[in-house]
């Protein structure tokens, strides 16, 4: 009956409605008091819309198809809708298998690798590191899923040989399969490139001058058949030697038997268990230079007894041995009579 300053908004008639809303409360969730801006004049307020709906939880990707269907998320219910991914897509994340991401511990959070695109794609997985760490040449192919997953993410290899194995069977230059060589590619080779890459030369130990050489001292034409002897790699040093010669003198290729590893002098020789007892008997102590014996400088297979003993007189010397059968005056035969120097 009052016909003066009679509201003329919404709310200036609707306040009590708007304040005992419940389904949302819009108080709590302040919602604009002008009702028109989701509401018709139709009774019960129905229907109603909510266009402001991304100032509170945005719609987009897939979410924004669904715009008008409120009730795939809210089901008449609009108190405690989860404002989650897995608020809403627990059974999703519960029922994936590529991959499983329950088993993996993947985080709930699905906005972390997924958009709101339809099927969840494309999708991104930045926590890679916290499964497989990327790095080296691995880090350049990050986003190029395929080519170690192809599609499958189930059961994908996290060793290097998992992925790498037809390099390691095809290897050549040395046969890494025949040679024997961990299939564990990072114990040579880093992420970056295989080469250039380290060795663990434990097949042949290097020691002494051996631990600084390059690897081209010994592998100059590769790593398939490189000796692993002394004389393998130093035929041309025995061969040339003078004092003595190596060769003519019958000594053995086992260079190790007198030299080290750290230089050829100083040297050893056992010459008394290879030879003659030149260090005990009757000659030790009394030899001083290899000549004295060995008088032909070039042939040390040749050697002197009568030039170092009282045999300068012959016919003594084949007097005292008058009763030997085939007794000869040369140094030969009395080796063959004294081998280790005693009478």
């Amino acid at each position: 009956g009052d016909y003066v300053n009679t509201p003329n908004t919404c709310v200036g008639c609707h306040q009590e409605d708007y304040d005992n809303s419940a389904n949302p409360d819009h108080g709590a969730i302040n919602i604009p008091t002008d009702c028109a801006d989701c509401h018709t004049t139709e009774v019960g307020w129905q229907p109603a819309s909510f266009d402001i709906h991304d100032d509170y939880y945005p719609l987009t990707g897939a979410h924004n198809t669904i715009m008008n269907e409120c009730a795939l998320c809210h089901n008449g219910d609009y108190v405690n809708t989860p404002n989650t991914c897995v608020g809403c897509h627990q059974e999703d994340y519960n029922n994936s298998v590529n991959p499983d991401h329950v088993e993996l511990g993947i985080p709930q959070d699905c906005a972390t690798c997924h958009t709101t695109n339809p099927e969840w794609m494309p999708a991104s997985f930045d926590i890679h590191d916290d499964y497989y760490p990327l790095n080296g040449a691995h880090a350049l192919i990050a986003t190029q899923c395929a080519v170690c997953h192809n599609g499958d993410y189930v059961n994908t290899p996290n060793t290097c040989v998992g992925c790498h194995q037809d390099d390691f069977d095809g290897t050549i230059n040395p046969d890494h399969g025949q040679a024997g060589f961990s299939s564990n590619c990072l114990d040579c080779h880093s992420e970056i490139s295989w080469i250039p890459s380290s060795f663990s030369h434990d097949f042949y130990p290097l020691n002494g001058a051996h631990s600084n050489l390059d690897c081209n001292s010994c592998h100059s034409n590769g790593y398939v058949g490189t000796p692993n002897t002394c004389i393998g790699c130093h035929q041309t040093d025995f061969d040339g030697t003078t004092n003595p010669n190596h060769s003519t003198a019958g000594f053995p290729i086992d260079c190790l038997q007198c030299h080290t590893e750290d230089a050829w002098i100083p040297s050893s020789f056992d010459h008394d268990n290879m030879y003659f007892p030149i260090y005990s008997g009757k000659h030790d102590g009394e030899w001083t230079l290899c000549l004295e014996c060995h008088i032909i400088p070039s042939d040390f297979s040749m050697f002197s007894c009568i030039d170092c003993h009282e045999h300068s007189n012959q016919s003594i010397v084949d007097d005292d041995h008058s009763d030997v059968p085939g007794y000869i005056y040369e140094s030969n035969a009395c080796f063959s009579c004294h081998p280790d120097g005693e009478k």
